[in-house]
């Protein structure tokens, strides 16, 4: 399955709603690099609240899309981040230090917005 990705205004939201392999991680990567090619968006808000335990590939991929993303010219926003997703992160050494994070998704596309100056 495809993860969606939407254009609103000038950022692509996601929200993930499933628990992700490695094959639909690495094929959202591919189609999320590939629509910030196409739409030239400033933005982009992954919505992570329906994912509540992610593997070390899974995190590394994630890792990889946010600065993937980051030298595309496009801001990233995480949200809905669940307490045993960032406790993964941690210990596998992802901090996901120059990222913006949120609450939930309507706190994460002001940030956005606030961040790009909209």
């Amino acid at each position: 399955m495809r993860i969606p990705i939407l254009k609103l205004y000038n950022c692509l939201l996601v929200s993930i709603q499933w628990e992700l392999d490695d094959q639909t991680a690495l094929q959202f990567q591919e189609d999320l690099l590939q629509k910030i090619h196409e739409t030239s968006v400033s933005g982009v808000v992954i919505d992570l609240t329906s994912i509540d335990f992610i593997d070390s590939f899974i995190a590394k991929v994630l890792g990889d899309v946010i600065d993937m993303s980051n030298l595309m010219g496009a801001k990233v926003v995480i949200t809905g981040i669940q307490p045993a997703v960032a406790i993964t992160l941690i210990e596998l050494g992802i901090g996901l230090n120059n990222v913006l994070t949120a609450i939930d998704l309507e706190k994460g596309l002001e940030k956005l917005q606030q961040e790009l100056g909209e």
